[in-house]
């Protein structure tokens, strides 16, 4: 016996090592950190304007609108997203239901020939007998340390994800659909300006055969018309083609096919609109962008994902039950001396798993990790975006309203010039040249005005469009 103690007492000791063992995990190495608004140099900016949910309203065009409206029911895109954030929702329920009580019901019948040389006395020994069973079966996995807790929050930082990712989508489709829109416009505007060159060129032909058979112009001025009457051709047929492009676009991202192209009308832009601009970086463009509400919220969801695997470390505690009735002999099965059952608990306390759950945590360290490194990535790029899309907005308008100056005095001299030509003081060729650079302006003034309307909206989709800002999270916890 003086041997014994000892030996007893170091297995005991061992058993708990191994206990405590089991319950610790190991500590989390260094952190990715956090970007944040005064790391991006927002810190000194001013919060940026509300931008209202429908803001392509404010274009003006009935027609925009329409599309918008059809592409955000439509869009095979957005759908996907939708069915994510379905998706997303039954994997909560899924793990909440983890912690639940789960009860189910049994029944088993058997002929089975039962062993004499056993536990079951005669008659019973020896002979083939009808093993009648049926029971209700509860058990009940109490969380006491969180674990399936904090599979249930991660499960809805994911759900909260891919529900700002269908923000996010609505946003980008929404500007993809007011871009493809000022292409139509911009095709629209150069096709006018090219039918407005061709109508000028073709009556200065006329003319100018006129004035060739009465000896008062030269064919070498006549040559010259038919070039500018077919370079203004030319113009509006890339005009066309660029409109048919637009329509093509446009049903695309409606989700529709060729049977829409014709309710597509004409652009009616409201080119004087003025969407909210801020004037810098706004200090809230972290929190007001979709994609990174959506980064931010798998970060933390990284982050209950590596609490859960932290605490595979500690032990499950089960409450157990059965009720139920059990015989030899079906017809022995219904009667007061079958009943069996009762309450039980388990504990179960992982010691030994070949490094299952490190492996498990160190794959939820690297999910949270790569989250926080995309969240990172994503409001660097935002940073960018908006700064580029405020650069090109004041380069756009500052463009275009040094084209008008130019137009304006292009079109002056073609004036000029014409004064000059029926004054018989200069010949159709002399004008040529002005002409060619007169068209030129034009269809470039159109690209020019849809360009700084496109900026505005490139600026709208940098600042999160409508998305309702929301405040900034804590840091997740580890």
């Amino acid at each position: 016996m003086t041997r014994a103690a000892p030996t007893l007492a170091t297995a005991l000791a061992a058993v708990l090592a191994a206990v405590l063992s089991a319950c610790t995990a190991p500590q989390a190495p260094a952190r990715i950190e956090s970007a944040g608004a005064a790391s991006l140099g927002l810190a000194a900016g001013a919060p940026a304007p509300a931008i209202p949910d429908r803001w392509w309203a404010q274009l003006g065009d009935p027609g925009l609108t329409r599309v918008v409206d059809d592409a955000l029911v439509g869009s095979p895109t957005l759908d996907a997203a939708l069915a994510r954030v379905a998706q997303a929702q039954a994997i909560i329920r899924a793990r909440d239901a983890a912690d639940r009580p789960d009860v189910s019901l049994g029944a088993q019948a058997q002929a089975l020939r039962l062993s004499g040389r056993y536990t079951i006395p005669p008659p019973f020994a020896g002979s083939f007998r009808s093993i009648g069973q049926g029971t209700a079966n509860l058990q009940w996995t109490l969380d006491l340390f969180g674990r399936y807790r904090a599979a249930v929050r991660q499960a809805r930082a994911e759900a909260d994800a891919a529900a700002l990712d269908v923000a996010a989508a609505r946003l980008a489709l929404a500007g993809a659909v007011a871009a493809a829109w000022l292409d139509l416009a911009r095709a629209e505007a150069q096709g006018l300006a090219a039918e407005r060159s061709l109508t000028t060129r073709q009556d200065a032909q006329r003319l100018t055969r006129v004035q060739v058979r009465q000896g008062l112009a030269a064919e070498l001025d006549l040559r010259a018309n038919d070039v500018l009457v077919a370079e203004a051709r030319q113009a509006g047929v890339r005009a066309a083609a660029r409109r048919e492009a637009a329509v093509h676009a446009l049903a695309a991202l409606a989700g529709r096919g060729a049977d829409y192209y014709p309710t597509i009308g004409h652009a009616r832009l409201n080119y004087a609109a003025a969407l909210p601009l801020p004037a810098a970086l706004p200090a809230d463009l972290l929190e007001r962008r979709p994609d990174l509400a959506a980064a931010r919220a798998r970060v933390e969801g990284g982050a209950q994902g590596v609490t859960a695997a932290r605490r595979a470390w500690l032990p499950d505690v089960n409450l157990l039950g059965s009720f139920g009735l059990q015989a030899v002999g079906l017809g022995n099965l219904f009667t007061a001396d079958a009943l069996t059952g009762g309450p039980g608990a388990g504990l179960n306390l992982p010691l030994i798993d070949g490094g299952r759950r490190r492996a498990n945590l160190e794959a939820a360290r690297a999910l949270r990790d790569a989250a926080l490194a995309d969240f990172n990535a994503r409001a660097v790029t935002a940073v960018r975006e908006t700064a580029d899309a405020l650069t090109r907005v004041r380069a756009a308008d500052a463009d275009a309203a040094r084209q008008r100056e130019a137009l304006g005095a292009l079109r002056e001299v073609d004036r000029l010039n014409g004064v000059r030509v029926a004054s018989g003081l200069s010949s159709r060729l002399d004008l040529v040249d002005n002409d060619v650079r007169l068209l030129s302006a034009e269809l470039d003034l159109a690209d020019l005005s849809a360009d700084a309307l496109l900026a505005r909206v490139q600026l709208v989709q940098a600042l999160g469009g409508g998305f309702t800002p929301i405040p900034s999270a804590p840091e997740p916890r580890p």
